[in-house]
């Protein structure tokens, strides 16, 4: 699997009144098309890393797919950017999605994520609980074990998580494709998440809650701020949104039964 999350390249550095030539660390951006059924379906902009979980789990979200088992054949042609899947049955691409782009900047897609989320997203029925202390601790370990984002500064983090621990953590330049390599991971190895809580780096959009209610959590806490929209969606879908988790404090938004002291 392609794994070239940053490359070096040359810079000039100006620090303390003087100029450098260095190298920098600079995160990787890669274009990925894909075929479902021979028909092009959609072309994400992403970190090349982790792509059959990101495809999948984009898949899943959108309602093409349920199950890994429903993909008869997966080919990913890493040289030429292209994702070969062949699924059962047939899907019009024409009627039900419409041709798109989906770009790595944050605020593009909201018309795309609007289109197929009444048969995909989930109201929460999670009755897991986690303390203000574990919120702020689950926080730290995502950011501390973000290894891309320390060397590039370029990327955004996610990590599915117990109450206790963080299960597994991803890092794209897209941060719904950061969302989809989690789900994709979860449904390659069979991952409950219902009682699970997803920690994220960035802004909760209300694309972003959409996608937290598509994979099936209950909480989502973030470092950043939300939208009035996800705070709307959140309160629709019983999910607990905690945001502006810094240091030793956090702001609760929706349904706070969920945290304890």
């Amino acid at each position: 699997m392609r794994d070239q999350k940053s490359i070096k390249k040359p810079i000039i550095r100006y620090d303390d009144g003087e100029f450098q030539s260095v190298e920098d660390d600079i995160v990787t951006e890669f274009p990925l098309t894909i075929y479902i059924n021979d028909e092009e379906f959609a072309t994400m902009v992403c970190t090349p890393a982790h792509l059959e979980e990101m495809v999948i789990g984009f898949l899943a979200s959108e309602g093409v797919i349920r199950f890994r088992r429903e993909i008869k054949n997966f080919q990913i042609d890493e040289e030429q950017g292209f994702a070969y899947i062949e699924i059962e049955g047939t899907i019009n691409t024409q009627r039900d999605f419409s041709k798109r782009f989906i770009g790595s900047c944050c605020g593009k897609s909201r018309q795309f994520y609007f289109q197929n989320d009444v048969k995909t997203t989930k109201t929460s029925t999670s009755t897991t609980t986690i303390s203000a202390d574990q919120c702020i601790k689950l926080m730290d370990i995502m950011q501390a074990t973000s290894h891309v984002f320390k060397g590039t500064g370029g990327v955004h983090n996610a990590a599915i998580c117990s109450s206790e621990e963080m299960i597994v953590g991803r890092a794209d330049i897209g941060r719904h494709n950061a969302l989809d390599k989690l789900y994709g991971h979860c449904l390659l190895n069979k991952i409950s998440v219902r009682d699970k809580v997803l920690v994220f780096s960035g802004r909760i959009s209300s694309e972003v809650l959409t996608k937290a209610a598509k994979i099936g959590v209950g909480i989502v806490l973030s470092k950043s701020a939300p939208t009035d929209l996800a705070i709307e969606l959140a309160n629709d879908l019983n999910i607990t949104a905690v945001g502006f988790i810094r240091g030793g404090s956090f702001n609760v938004y929706t349904h706070p039964e969920r945290i304890t002291h």
